[in-house]
């Protein structure tokens, strides 16, 4: 068995990608290192070791790679492009947080087959089917274990590759297989033996009894008994027929079973494991919410200093920063402008040691890769600690860079009594910073009294919620309000996005204009809604308002978002470099939709007149809890969390949900000692859930430990609303938000109405 087939190595491209490249790994200038790189025979591995290194090497998986980039398209390799042309360069950009790897090789011929190469193993990991991925999966265990290469695999061998596997098996019981396996009775086992091992080991008594539940003749199951198992168990209502003819094609790998319209117990293993089987409900993964409402009822994925890939104080600012945030779906990038020494702006996080870009690389960036992963319109949050001079550099190469992607005028020249929709600024780039006057072409030269976030922080957030001040416009300014002079240039640029400071619920009820938005330090904005959330959710209606991290963030920690989705808050912005629960909740909401970083309010956050409070939700109108029960029933090939010999982990299942203050609970399983294998739990924890529509449910996996810290595993975080019903398979991701396939959890989903 050859997984990835005799094809693909017959590339010529491929081909030098297995004879082995000398090529130099660049850090720096300075840093600049031969590496010599090579593809492994299962088609999946690139291997590579320093040139002086002796026996060390590393080796990386194709699966890791999410794109190779072409030329000085990277940071580094733009500081070299003097000593290197363009031609002999590439970059591999990983998933999730991990760095980039930029190469240089000997000729443009060699740096031709590794980008086409690499290019052509990425599109076929990513179009292989369920079966072909487990395959891939099985022959890398073997390639693993088979320690001497010979291509077999002794009982030693085998009983080193359970403990690599997670599996603590009993040695009677893995003899057992392994002689079971042995059919030619060698001692050892070739490939095509060592498949039937690995489905002797890896056979679901679980999903078995599932499936000898439904089948008349505990062999197949005939078409109306696969309809029967889609309505009874899946609650799936609509076509029921249909949908399970076009399953049976799908997934049945038996021909002759798929001409008679029935399914095997292996084509009802694979659908379960496959997409379709998992608990986010397929249609909510694409486009499907109506895009034409104002941008003040969508939540809006966002990201706070977007330039830094680390922390606040000492961190490297960086373009990738904003590619990796964009990637991710995030939709309002943040940039602090400072003037440079000569004569051109700098983004850079001020009074730190946080090192420095210029601010027309950062547009560059942002025109590159604004829409490559959703077509929905990209807010440029300004910072603006800049002279006017500079603020006129940067108004220059806003438009000159951006061209016809900056919004730069009204869409039908009226005056907007809301703010236009996702659909209508498709492919746009909106500003929001200060503006001299309003969009009624204000005659007065005054700037509104906007503070910057830092300035909100040494205000401690004390401002005043009086309703007696004037509208900001009006305000005769105090010579420290106006320190800030504003260029024509810049002002004139901000459309739908004017910075204003916030005066109060009830001022902006009698004066707030739709295109006027706030900013809001965390602790702010906690305060108000636990003070008044129902007048955030509905100032929220009709404005936009943006919250960040408090300044005491160094660390580039997050806030819970949670807390400002509950009043409808439309910019929560999130330090997106820092892995963890709070980017995990981002991740899950913005997870639906196409993942294209805007998500339709719910209907009771979208209308003017509302009365809905997430401290007091009962009191709303439609007011419907539900039940949600989860069986969790098993786990599949959970990764192991310490790497030392004979380690072996004790998993446990924790169930979280995130919503309005009435939902927040969680529930766990017990743990099951010693098996990251196939651990068989069988626990059901219930909950009730007030306010469906804003509910998040988390599924965590960690590795029990009595003594200390339990060790996180894996997890996956998905809206309440989107969670299938009946059997399903949960994909669990890494900490870094990358999935981990195989790794699952087996679950029973019940949702129904609290009675």
């Amino acid at each position: 068995m050859d997984p990835e087939g005799s094809r693909i190595q017959d590339d010529p491209h491929i081909k030098v990608m297995m004879a082995g490249s000398t090529l130099r790994k660049v850090k720096s200038r300075s840093w600049k290192k031969q590496r010599h790189l090579r593809l492994l025979e299962d088609g999946l591995t690139i291997w590579y070791k320093s040139r002086w290194a002796g026996k060390g090497h590393s080796t990386f998986s194709i699966t890791e790679v999410e794109a190779v980039r072409e030329g000085h398209q990277s940071e580094v390799l733009l500081s070299i492009a003097e000593e290197f042309p363009a031609d002999l360069c590439f970059t591999l950009v990983f998933h999730g947080r991990q760095g980039n790897l930029d190469l240089v090789a000997e000729s443009p011929e060699e740096a031709q087959a590794w980008i086409q190469g690499v290019r052509k193993l990425i599109h076929k990991t990513q179009t292989m089917d369920e079966k072909e991925r487990l395959d891939q999966w099985v022959w890398d265990w073997f390639q693993k274990a088979d320690k001497n290469k010979d291509g077999k695999m002794n009982f030693k061998e085998v009983r080193k590759l359970l403990k690599m596997m997670n599996v603590d098996m009993n040695e009677e019981h893995a003899l057992h297989l392994f002689t079971m396996a042995d059919k030619s009775d060698s001692g050892s086992l070739e490939i095509e033996q060592f498949v039937l091992f690995y489905k002797m080991l890896t056979q679901r008594d679980e999903v078995w009894k599932v499936f000898q539940d439904y089948s008349g003749d505990g062999e197949k199951l005939m078409l109306e008994e696969l309809e029967n198992f889609l309505r009874t168990e899946q609650q799936e209502e609509e076509q029921s027929t249909q949908h399970a003819l076009e399953l049976i094609n799908r997934y049945e790998p038996s021909e002759s079973a798929k001409n008679q319209g029935t399914m095997s117990f292996d084509g009802f293993q694979m659908y379960l494991c496959s997409q379709e089987g998992s608990i986010i409900k397929p249609e909510h993964r694409e486009l499907h919410q109506d895009m034409s409402q104002p941008l003040s009822h969508y939540f809006i994925s966002s990201s706070h200093n977007t330039y830094l890939l680390e922390d606040q104080l000492r961190g490297h600012s960086s373009l990738e920063a904003y590619i990796q945030a964009l990637k991710r779906g995030c939709r309002c990038v943040e940039v602090d402008c400072w003037d440079g020494s000569d004569g051109e702006p700098i983004v850079y996080h001020g009074h730190t040691l946080t090192s420095k870009i210029l601010f027309r690389d950062v547009i560059s960036t942002l025109k590159e890769y604004a829409f490559k992963v959703s077509d929905f319109p990209v807010i440029l949050s300004l910072e603006n600690h800049c002279g006017v001079e500079q603020q006129t550099v940067m108004a220059q190469h806003l438009c000159q860079i951006l061209g016809d992607t900056l919004l730069t005028t009204l869409l039908d020249g009226l005056i907007p009594q809301q703010l236009p929709s996702p659909q209508e600024l498709k492919g746009k780039i909106l500003l929001k910073a200060k503006k001299i006057g309003g969009l009624e072409a204000c005659l007065d030269e005054t700037l509104t009294d906007e503070v910057s976030d830092d300035e909100e922080m040494a205000n401690g957030d004390t401002e005043s919620m009086s309703t007696e001040e004037p509208p900001a416009e009006c305000l005769n300014h105090s010579a420290k309000k106006s320190k800030s002079k504003l260029s024509r240039e810049l002002s004139d640029l901000v459309v739908y996005c004017k910075s204003v400071h916030f005066h109060g619920f009830e001022h902006a009820r009698l004066h707030g204009k739709c295109y006027e938005m706030s900013s809001f330090s965390e602790s702010k904005a906690k305060k108000l809604a636990k003070e008044a959330g129902e007048d955030f959710v509905q100032y929220n209606t009709l404005q936009l308002s943006r919250i960040y991290p408090s300044g005491l963030r160094t660390d580039s920690s997050n806030y819970n978002p949670q807390e400002m989705w509950n009043v409808g808050c439309q910019i929560v912005a999130l330090n997106f470099q820092t892995a963890g629960l709070e980017m995990d909740l981002n991740d899950g909401l913005f997870r639906q939709n196409g993942c294209c970083g805007y998500i339709l309010k719910p209907d009771f956050m979208r209308d003017s007149s509302t009365h809905f409070n997430p401290e007091k939700p009962e009191e709303g109108q439609g007011y419907k809890p539900l039940r949600l029960s989860i069986q969790v029933i098993s786990g599949q090939q959970l990764p192991k969390v310490n790497q030392k010999e004979g380690s072996i982990v004790d998993p446990l299942v924790r169930v979280e949900i995130y919503g309005a203050p009435q939902d927040q609970t969680k529930e766990e399983t017990s743990h099951i000692n010693n098996n990251g294998f196939n651990p068989v739990w069988n626990e059901t924890l219930n909950f009730v859930i007030h306010v469906p529509e804003l509910a998040l449910v988390r599924f965590v996996v960690e590795d029990y430990d009595k003594a200390s810290r339990n060790d996180f595993i894996g997890q996956f975080t998905l809206p309440f609303m989107c969670t299938q019903a009946g059997y399903r398979h949960i994909h669990l991701l890494s900490k870094d938000g990358t999935a981990i396939p195989p790794s699952s959890l087996f679950v029973n989903i019940s949702i129904s109405e609290l009675t």
